[in-house]
């Protein structure tokens, strides 16, 4: 059986899948490593508009800064822990202590099997748009399979296993495929991620963004997360109006330039004075721009630089990452130490 959460955002559809877990029978309660958990098996999650891909209803609300700055990561192909940790330092009590993230997906996507994956993946829609070969793989099983007496080879085993693209009408669908997906930490973030993705490449073939689809093998929430979640009472009424869809040399030409600027954000030597540099500069589209004011406005709070949050955070355009942010802000600011405790 097929369990199909669908709607036009990926808030709407989150809440739908929250729902449905957290009032799920108790006797359907599955054993995990993690302890017991509320499953549904081959879960279908269907975004229509794959652009409205932030999730705002969670409570406690995500990290937006967290997670533009894995999509930056995973775009630039990176699995460097440092850059990720900077902007969730509690990431490595989920992921391991290492230098190096197991299971980057940018990594897997642009490196680990000897071939730029997303950069192919372009070449042959751009020559075939009817191609139906297309896979973008993750998961590696030389790696990724547990050892014969079922124990984890790793702390960071990817949950994504591949990614199938395809062209049709003029538009670019993606289908996401999900060995397992925690819909309290991983579902924002995976939403994120390959919307992104999707639109990103739709931008360098010169084609329409189509639907998203997410298949879960196994959507879950564990037990002992359901005291900490709550579902917001009214889902947002804005909608995310940013572009990141750009041509390829184009698209290159800005990735670098905000990765240069994160890398920045977060290295130590930072004055106040450049930060304001950063963040004021012209040569970014403006959807591009307003990732990097939310990142860098995550920086100063960390910094505790309370104006050039301001600065930065007030300078968005975009609605929906303000709302975000706010979300964000209020979570810190009820938490007693001044930073999230949980995964962001």
């Amino acid at each position: 059986m097929i369990h199909l959460f669908e709607g036009n955002t990926a808030d709407e559809i989150w809440r739908r899948a929250a729902d449905d877990l957290i009032h799920m029978e108790m006797n359907s309660l599955q054993a995990s490593r993690l302890g017991p958990m509320r499953e549904r098996m081959h879960s279908g999650l269907h975004l229509r508009d794959p652009r409205q891909r932030w999730v705002l209803s969670r409570r406690p609300a995500i990290n937006p800064a967290f997670a533009i700055a894995e999509l930056v990561w995973i775009l630039q192909g990176r699995n460097d822990a440092a850059f990720l940790n900077y902007w969730n330092p509690a990431l490595p009590n989920f992921a391991g202590h290492g230098d190096t993230y197991h299971g980057a997906y940018g990594y897997r996507l642009r490196r680990h099997l000897g071939v730029d994956q997303l950069e192919r993946a372009y070449q042959i829609l751009a020559s075939n748009p009817d191609s139906r070969q297309v896979v973008l793989q993750i998961w590696d099983p030389r790696i990724d399979l547990p050892h014969p007496d079922g124990t984890a080879r790793n702390a960071d085993i990817p949950c994504n296993v591949m990614a199938m693209p395809k062209i049709r009408a003029g538009k670019l669908e993606w289908l996401q495929v999900m060995r397992s997906n925690d819909l309290f930490l991983g579902t924002p973030h995976n939403f994120v991620q390959f919307t992104s993705l999707q639109e990103i490449m739709a931008g360098w073939l010169g084609v329409e963004v189509g639907s998203f689809v997410l298949m879960a093998d196994s959507l879950h929430l564990y037990d002992s997360d359901i005291e900490k979640l709550a579902v917001a009472e009214q889902a947002p009424l804005m909608a995310n109006n940013d572009r990141l869809n750009l041509n390829k040399n184009e698209f290159d030409r800005v990735l670098a330039l905000v990765g240069e600027a994160m890398d920045e954000l977060r290295s130590a030597p930072l004055l106040p004075a450049r930060f304001v540099q950063l963040i004021e500069r012209n040569d970014l589209p403006t959807a591009w721009h307003n990732l990097l004011r939310i990142v860098a406005a995550d920086s100063a709070r960390r910094r505790n630089w309370r104006d050039e949050m301001k600065l930065a955070s007030s300078s968005n355009t975009n609605p929906m990452l303000d709302a975000a942010w706010r979300a964000w802000g209020e979570r810190c600011e009820l938490s007693s130490a001044g930073e999230a405790k949980l995964l962001s």
